[in-house]
């Protein structure tokens, strides 16, 4: 990937982060008869994006090609393990988050290991890390401003 296409790259991957901050932000000041929607519209855009890290490895894994069969097995199962645990508990505020912090925790971890034996440019892991923190302080703060607010599903 050359220079500019990094660059790109890194731009559109913190734009991706604007519903994650509009949404917590919105918690801690919007009427708390909105907390609802906005907490719901938070753990649903979280699925999409571990839905697009999951996608990701799919990606990685077919341009790889036939040297790193097992890799390959690996990135294709687990790029639909994490989406697939966040959409079981979507409906219930505390576990749904409980279970996307660490899922966007966990994913990062496994990425590191897995992208590795790709040769995924390091600059990718120091953005997916910066991001990854973004995220996790996002959906924490969001889910505090829920319990703070007092708000109940």
């Amino acid at each position: 990937m050359n220079n500019l296409n990094q660059k790109l790259a890194i731009r559109i991957g913190f734009v991706g982060l604007a519903p994650f901050v509009f949404l917590t932000l919105a918690c801690w000041i919007v009427h708390p008869d909105w907390l609802g929607a906005l907490i719901k519209a938070q753990l649903h855009y979280g699925i999409v994006i571990l839905s697009f890290l999951g996608g990701l490895h799919w990606g990685v894994a077919l341009m790889a090609g036939g040297g790193h069969e097992n890799e390959n097995k690996k990135a294709l199962i687990w790029g639909v393990v994490p989406i697939f645990i966040a959409w079981l508990f979507l409906n219930h505020m505390l576990i749904g988050f409980i279970v996307q912090v660490a899922g966007f925790i966990a994913t990062y971890k496994i990425d590191k290991r897995l992208y590795q034996s790709y040769g995924v440019p390091a600059w990718f892991m120091t953005l997916r890390l910066q991001l990854t923190r973004a995220v996790v302080g996002a959906q924490l703060f969001t889910f505090i401003a829920a319990n703070v607010r007092n708000y109940t599903s």
